[in-house]
């Protein structure tokens, strides 16, 4: 279908092929490029082995600074309180709205520890505690997110974190003033001006500079997705994140522009973005595309709308809305707007995604900035098993046992006879001394 020199799929789910069509379209393996993975690789040994030395390196070489010392790296907090000076009255009520509303839809998921206690007075329970230190990655390439530093420190505070470290990419010395006062809104601990894979590195094991944390979160480009991999293990992770997506659910009577305009607001993220349409009414597919062609012209960001919508853009004539649903299951797309007259009859039917915004009003983008949930969101089919970044994903959970001598004579037995099925003889002695009346021996 073109659209204004764009070329966008319009795939038919009751055709005998759907299914292949459906998985070509979503087909997606960016961070598996061996060469990228190899660079990757190299500059986390490099930093390991090195420490500010690598990562001064790296900066001076991938963002062109002429830099000779971390010191030179570090913004203080004159310099980011200065940069919210700087910005305009209304972008300052801006991000200020955007905090407040993320911080109280954060401190509803504030977990509390907990314990109960047994009629012989054995107690058990889970201890809920922080993390000492976090690491914030804030993405800086095609475009500047200061969305992201509050979507990432704010749930990170509310879960108690002490320390949180930011780092984020300043290509050519070009530092963006909003960031750094979201930065300063945020009161993040430290900041420092590097990216990519050798920010990761230095997050994950520390440099003379960079204290080690205990989790890194934040988006970022191909390279930072496979640092973050490569470093799982040493360190937490939210997500290994892919482009981002949005899949509109639509019974064909919202607004066509809106819808356009939707869809569009993916695909400016970046190339690789996917942003598809699923309808039950054949014309109104038609008339979102009448509204691409008048809409797109008007795009600061349209060779890049353009670029991802040929790639991996596509529109689906369903047969129903329950089918959408059955197919939005199948792909569990990061962002899923519901653009029907009843989305919570749709909801019910929804298993998978990342982020379900529900009604003809609620557009994508509020999410984005300012509804009060992350964005941070699983990306590429992962919100099968994984969740929206919140204030849990910066908290542990650890049990706690109390046994009373009447309940570890009661649970000797059991254990007993299960860790000998098991050959682990020392844990079954381990449980059965515990009980003087244990016969001898055994």
């Amino acid at each position: 279908m073109t659209l204004l020199g764009l070329q966008i799929k319009r795939l038919k789910a009751d055709s005998l092929d759907f299914d292949a069509q459906l998985s070509q379209a979503l087909a997606w393996d960016g961070i598996a490029d061996k060469s990228i993975e190899s660079n990757v690789q190299d500059i986390i040994k490099s930093v390991r082995e090195k420490g500010d030395s690598a990562v001064i390196h790296f900066t001076q070489k991938f963002d062109h600074l002429s830099v000779n010392s971390m010191a030179e790296l570090k913004l203080s907090k004159d310099y980011l309180r200065q940069a919210l000076k700087n910005i305009s009255p209304v972008q300052k009520d801006a991000l200020e709205l955007a905090a407040r509303r993320i911080r109280l839809y954060h401190q509803r998921q504030s977990q509390e520890s907990w314990i109960y206690q047994e009629s012989d007075g054995s107690v058990f329970g889970q201890k809920i505690t922080p993390m000492d230190r976090v690491g914030l990655y804030i993405p800086g390439g095609k475009a500047s997110y200061p969305s992201t530093v509050l979507m990432d420190a704010i749930p990170a505070q509310v879960a108690g974190v002490p320390e949180l470290i930011a780092v984020l990419p300043t290509p050519k010395g070009q530092c963006n003033d909003l960031v750094l006062a979201a930065l300063a809104i945020t009161g993040v601990d430290e900041v420092y001006t590097i990216g990519g894979a050798q920010a990761v590195a230095a997050l994950a094991y520390g440099t003379e500079t960079i204290k080690a944390v205990d989790k890194i979160v934040g988006p970022g480009n191909v390279y930072v997705a496979a640092a973050k991999k490569a470093v799982y293990g040493q360190v937490g992770i939210d997500m290994v994140a892919g482009p981002s997506e949005i899949l509109v659910i639509c019974d064909g009577k919202t607004n066509p522009d809106w819808i356009a305009m939707d869809l569009f607001s993916q695909a400016e993220h970046d190339e690789q973005a996917q942003s598809i349409l699923l309808c039950p009414n054949p014309n109104y597919i038609d008339a979102v595309v009448d509204s691409m062609n008048k809409l797109l012209p008007e795009m600061e960001r349209r060779d890049i709308i353009c670029a991802s919508l040929n790639s991996r853009g596509f529109l689906v004539d369903v047969t129903s809305l329950e089918q959408a649903a059955e197919i939005s299951n199948r792909i569990a797309p990061e962002h899923l707007e519901l653009s029907v007259e009843e989305p919570d009859k749709v909801l019910s039917l929804l298993r998978h995604a990342g982020a379900i915004f529900m009604g003809r009003h609620t557009s994508e983008a509020l999410g984005d900035y300012c509804a009060g949930p992350s964005h941070v969101l699983p990306t590429s089919g992962t919100a099968r098993f994984s969740s929206a970044l919140g204030v849990y994903d910066f908290q542990k959970r650890t049990s706690l046992i109390n046994c009373s001598p009447a309940t570890a004579k009661a649970l000797a037995k059991t254990t007993s006879v299960l860790a000998r099925s098991e050959g682990l003889t020392a844990h079954a002695r381990a449980a059965e001394l515990r009980d003087p009346s244990w016969p001898d021996g055994l």
